[in-house]
Order: structure tokens, then C-alpha cells, then sequence
């Protein structure tokens, strides 16, 4: 809704030629039902002799926590102002909900005031930094976001810039506004139809971004593939005519002999699901089912802009799953990189192949620390966490930790699911195969952690499975992130981990 203070009054020529809008912040407390404007709220409102409380208290039913309004004509500096809901100003971690409802609260207030001033057409947002400035970063910028490449010039949506309002912290509000921009990039990259994001272009992608960094990129083919024998990861890259592409990252911001962190991404970038086809309808989504590799690339540009001191080697595994007359075959069976040999049960399980292999390669690689892989492995974590959470299995309890944590930090939350034997006897127990890439019985997101599990050695792991949050926004629970879109999930939690990873905070 619009409040029009003066219908007939024409905007200031200034502000119509400017065309600005403003983006203030205001709390209900539970136990008060007068609106409390934040510190720069008030101080605006001082600026109109109280004119701006008036007109909000009037709109409080619009205006509490995830609302906003948008109020024209109060002042000849600005075309738009939009004054947006915090809730109470006690909100903090959740121990219930695994979230810091406070950042959060600022993510969306900013995202929804960000969104509607848009639409009022403004070409400048100036916003305050609603007591968390990098959460107000992240929220407007993830909101503004638009997939416009394929779009005529002039069809393009603009969208607006963005500015700090009356906020000292401005070196967290630009950090916000680059963790916003790296998600938007993985999004960018997730949203780009898959005959314009073959292997070859995500590869490409990488390059343009990653190298101007400083960040080694090793583009290797498919002569180098098979020369490394990953036979699992070429079953599924020779049904396609896109050949395949092996990517190494490197980037080295710490000691020459720290182990390194090894990050491993699936990489298909378009799953027709091969001869186990899937259904026709939703199948365009699957042009991103390489949402993990984009994610990672995008988490080790910010690494590098933020000189993390910590080395990461990154293994990305580039190809598509189609059916064809060279397509792997239900039934067939091929020899892992460590030795293991594994049944093609069901072709379109076809990511667990490709992970298999680079993360038996990585670890003999690099010898890491720990591996992170990141991969939309299942539809059943869908089903289980839909787009709430990512699905995290880990086999070492401090290191969840660190992950729930970030994911507590980012708003961008986690949920831990077992590793249990249980469901690594599902995927084993076969007179005639070491490993299944389906497995038997329920549990499909267990099954398929299991799956990699096989091919890992006394190290500590995370698996992120993310088909819930990693590739169309779906649902409206987080109005930062438009809807109908790629979400770059969980870009922002990766880049918190790796933060957390490299500078530990000090032991109390």
C-alpha cells in the first residue's frame, strides 16, 4: 500500500529527476504497542517535527514485523519512503528455530523496503542500517537481484543502487553488499539456460571471475580425464555431446604447509536424468543442478577478496546427464578412481558418480584437513526439509558445530542428518558390487551420504545436500529472494564457514 500524504502536491523537481527513495526501520514491542523507530528513524523523523510517527502509527497494521509502507510526498529530498516492520527489539537467537531472528528480521524488512521501492521506480535507495548494516546489505541487494540476460535492453528491469544511510559502520554494510553480490553470481550462473552454461561456459565463468583474484584454475579435458581413469565420472559424461570438464581451484592464503581445505562441487549442468528420464514438467530446473559448484566458486572469490587466511583446493566435476545411444545403461558397472566398483542402479543417481571420483581424487590429491562438498544430491532432502534448510551430514561433532553456527549467523540454516551404518549397509551389502548408487529401502538423502562416505578416508567431512535450497526459490518464507528464481543458496553460509574455519574465535 501507498500512502499518498498529498495526492494533488507534484514531487519535488529535484527528487522526481533524482528519483531517491529512503528506507527506514521501525520496532513493536510486544509489551507496547507504539511503533519505536530505530535511532535513524527517529532522527528523520525529528528532521519532519514528528510527521513520519504520525503517519506510521496510523499505518501500524501494515507495519509490523515483515511489513512495509511506502509513504510519498513527505519530503522534497525523497520520492519514496519506505518504513519497514523489525519486529521487537529483543529478537535475537532462537535456540528452537536455529536462527538469529534479529539478523534475520533485518534481512527481510530490508529486502521487502528494497522490493517495493523499486517498484515505485526509484534509481537511488538509500537505507539505514536497521541496527544489523550487513544484514541490511544482504537483504536489499539479494531482493533486487534480477536474471535479465536473455532479456532485450530495453526490456530491462533497473535496478536501483544502493547506499548507506545515516550509519557509521559502512565497512559491514559493504561487506554485506559483496556477500550479497557472490550469491547473486552463483545465482547468475544457476539461472543461465544449459545451452548457454555448458561445462565448457561454466568453466569459462570461473575463469573470468577467479583468476583476476589471483586464484589458480586448472581447466582439465576430457583426454585428462580418462588419463586419471574416473571412469564413474565419464559414465555420465559420455551420454552428452557438451564434453566434460575437470576444474581444479587453488587459492592460497595461508602457510605454504597448513593443509589445505578441499571443496568439491557437483557440476552437472543439465540432468535430463539419462535413460531414467524424468518427468518433462520442472525438468528446466535441473540447468541447475550444478547449484553446489556454483556456490563454491562463488564462496572462494569471496575467500580471496576477503584474504582469508586459510588454503583451499577445490575439485569441480563439469558435465550433463542425457540420454543418448552412448549413455550409461541401468545395470552397468564400472571401477571408481579408488578402486571400488559400483553398480549404475538408477542413471538418474548420476552425481553421486561424478562426486565419487573427485573426491577420491582430491583426498589423494591434496591431503586436506577437511573435505566440504556441496551437491543437490537428493530429492528426498526436498521432501524431508523442503526449502527450510540444507541437509548436512558430518562425522565430526565439532566441526557441525562450526556449521550450524554459520548457518545460524547467515540465516541460510542447516539441519544434521545421520551417517549411520544403517544406511551404509544399504548401499554395500551386494554379492556382486562393492557400492549401489541407489541403494535399497527409504532414506534416499542418507543413502546417497553414505554412498560418498564410501569413498573417503579418516578425514573429516561435511555434505551438504541441497536440492531443497539450492535451486528455484519455491515458497515465499524468505521475501529476499525472488520468487520463481535460483537461490545461490547456501553461498552465504559457506563463505560464514570458511570465515569461521580460518580465524576461529578465541576459546573462553
Amino acid at each position: 500500500m501507498t500512502e499518498k500524504c498529498n495526492p494533488s502536491a507534484e514531487p519535488a523537481a529535484g527528487s522526481a529527476q533524482e528519483k531517491k527513495g529512503l528506507i527506514l526501520g521501525v520496532h513493536y514491542n510486544e509489551d507496547n504497542n507504539e511503533p519505536t523507530f530505530t535511532p535513524a528513524a527517529q532522527r528523520y523523523n525529528d528532521k519532519l517535527n514528528g510527521r513520519l510517527f504520525d503517519l506510521v502509527k496510523a499505518a501500524s497494521s501494515d507495519i509490523r514485523r515483515g511489513g512495509a509502507r511506502i509513504f510519498n510526498n513527505i519530503d522534497p529530498d525523497y520520492w519514496s519512503v519506505a518504513v519497514v516492520g523489525l519486529g521487537s527489539e529483543k529478537l535475537s537467537y532462537n535456540e528452537a528455530e536455529a536462527i538469529d531472528e534479529g539478523l534475520e528480521a533485518t534481512r527481510v524488512g530490508a529486502g521487502i523496503g528494497a522490493q517495493k521501492l523499486m517498484l515505485e521506480g526509484v534509481k537511488r535507495i538509500l537505507i539505514e542500517g536497521l541496527g544489523h548494516p550487513e544484514q541490511a546489505a544482504e537483504g536489499s541487494a539479494l531482493a533486487l537481484w534480477r536474471y535479465q540476460d536473455n532479456k532485450s535492453r530495453d526490456q530491462w528491469v533497473h535496478i536501483p543502487t544502493l547506499e548507506l544511510f545515516d550509519e557509521p559502520d559502512a565497512e559491514s554494510f559493504q561487506r554485506g553488499l559483496f556477500k550479497a553480490e557472490c550469491q547473486n553470481f552463483a545465482r547468475r550462473l544457476c539461472d543461465t539456460p544449459a545451452n548457454q552454461m555448458t561445462p565448457l561456459h561454466f568453466a569459462q565463468e570461473t575463469v573470468n571471475e577467479l583468476c583476476p583474484c589471483g586464484i589458480k584454475v586448472e581447466v582439465h579435458d576430457r583426454d585428462w580425464i580418462e588419463s586419471k581413469k574416473m571412469q564413474a565420472f565419464m559414465a555420465v559424461a559420455r551420454g552428452s555431446c557438451e564434453p566434460p570438464i575437470f576444474l581444479e581451484i587453488s587459492y592460497c592464503g595461508g602457510p605454504a604447509d597448513q593443509k589445505p581445505i578441499l571443496l568439491v562441487g557437483k557440476g552437472i549442468t543439465f540432468d535430463s536424468g539419462g535413460l531414467c528420464l524424468k518427468h518433462p514438467e520442472g525438468m528446466d530446473k535441473h540447468r541447475a543442478d550444478m547449484c553446489g559448484a556454483a556456490a563454491i566458486v562463488a564462496s572462494v572469490r569471496a575467500a580471496a577478496a576477503l584474504s582469508l587466511p586459510i588454503n583451499i583446493n577445490v575439485c569441480i566435476p563439469l558435465c550433463e546427464n542425457m540420454p543418448s545411444g552412448m549413455a550409461m545403461k541401468c545395470g552397468d558397472l564400472v571401477m571408481s578412481l579408488n578402486g571400488k566398483s559400483i553398480m549404475i542402479q538408477d542413471t538418474d543417481n548420476e552425481g553421486r558418480l561424478c562426486m565419487a571420483d573427485a573426491l577420491a581424487f582430491g583426498q589423494a590429491q591434496y591431503k586436506p584437513r577437511l573435505i566440504i562438498d556441496l551437491a543437490s544430491l537428493t530429492p528426498g532432502i526436498k521432501h524431508a526439509l523442503g526449502s527450510a534448510a540444507s541437509g548436512v551430514f558430518c562425522n565430526s561433532q565439532t566441526m557441525w558445530s562450526q556449521v550450524r553456527k554459520a548457518g545460524v549467523i547467515t540465516g541460510d540454516r542447516v539441519w544434521r542428518m545421520p551417517l549411520w551404518k544403517f544406511f551404509t549397509f544399504k548401499v554395500t551389502d551386494y554379492p556382486s558390487h562393492d557400492v549401489n548408487n541407489r541403494g535399497w529401502g527409504y532414506g534416499d538423502p542418507c543413502l546417497g551420504a553414505a554412498f560418498l562416505n564410501e569413498f573417503l578416508y579418516c578425514v573429516d567431512w561435511i555434505h551438504f545436500d541441497i536440492t531443497g535450497v539450492g535451486m528455484k526459490a519455491h515458497d515465499k518464507v524468505y521475501p529476499y529472494l525472488t520468487h520463481g528464481r535460483m537461490t545461490g543458496r547456501p553461498t552465504r553460509t559457506l563463505i560464514q564457514l570458511l570465515y569461521q574455519l580460518a580465524c576461529p574465535a578465541p576459546e573462553k
